[in-house]
């Protein structure tokens, strides 16, 4: 199981760090990333990392966010820096053991609730 919290409200130019517990410790052998969807957009790839936490981010979030894990506490995070408005979504967490399509939504099978980011201008 995923579960994510550290969602809020914050102004542009703000700081938020999400937090995902993750159950299970067999996800941290394959790759676990963050996505998120806007109102009326579909799902898009924020940050993944691998096993070897060798990280990859969507063009939008370079040098904003940064993605990391903790696997001695099942935890990854996504700290997430100057954030925009365009940032505002329901942000997932997600899990998938094989390498192909880690930027695909489609190719992950293992899925948080979700939680809310809204950065105000």
């Amino acid at each position: 199981q995923l579960a994510e919290s550290g969602g809020g409200s914050v102004q542009a130019g703000g700081s938020l760090r999400l937090t995902c517990s993750v159950s299970g410790d067999s996800y941290f052998s394959g790759y676990l990333g963050w996505f998120r969807q806007a109102p009326e957009k579909g799902r898009e790839a924020v940050a993944i990392i691998s096993s070897d936490d060798s990280p990859f981010y969507g063009d939008s979030v370079k040098g904003r966010f940064t993605i990391g894990k903790d696997s001695a506490r099942n935890t990854l995070y996504l700290h997430m820096n100057r954030l925009k408005s365009d940032d505002t979504a329901m942000y997932y967490c997600a899990a998938k053991r094989a390498p192909a399509q880690i930027l695909a939504p489609g190719s992950y099978k293992f899925w948080g609730q979700g939680t809310q980011v809204t950065v105000s201008s």
